[in-house]
């Protein structure tokens, strides 16, 4: 799947995905902290990652996501949410992508050495995001922490 294709499905498929995404937040015991706010809300927040992984994956985004992550950093500090549950939450994101883009299936051998380049591409994207959120929190002075989780919690949340 070439990589406009598959940035225009994830787009086109934004609010299936942040449903996905919503499903496992309340599932995941490690994210407490997002569970008060309403279906609607994480909904839209995963959204607009999905809606825009067009703009983010682009050459020369980088001042972007910079720059709208740090401030997702410094909103999720202010909202008392803990880093590590910021850094969960956009894990979970790219994980729910991909579980999404590998249920589109392959039909060749090429197809899925470009879907591993476009992995590639994502997983660099939240590499960024991740560091630029948890850089815009700290700036925000120090947060609220969170507690530790029992081995037998599953790591994956919904797979």
């Amino acid at each position: 799947m070439h990589l406009q294709k598959l940035v225009t499905l994830i787009e086109a498929n934004a609010d299936e995905l942040a449903g996905m995404m919503v499903r496992k937040v309340r599932e995941s015991p490690r994210m407490g902290a997002y569970h008060r706010f309403g279906d609607d809300e994480l909904g839209g927040r995963a959204r607009l990652v999905y809606a825009n992984l067009g703009k983010w994956l682009e050459d020369g985004s980088e001042g972007q996501v910079e720059e709208e992550y740090f401030k997702v950093g410094k909103q999720r500090h202010d909202e008392r949410i803990p880093l590590s549950q910021l850094i969960w939450a956009l894990f979970l994101t790219r994980r729910t992508l991909w579980q999404f883009v590998e249920r589109q299936g392959w039909g060749t051998i090429e197809e899925l050495q470009r879907n591993l380049e476009i992995e590639l591409l994502v997983v660099r994207f939240f590499d960024r995001a991740i560091l630029h959120a948890a850089t815009g929190y700290e700036s925000a002075g120090t947060g609220p922490q969170t507690s530790r989780h029992s081995e037998d919690s599953p790591f994956w949340p919904g797979g």
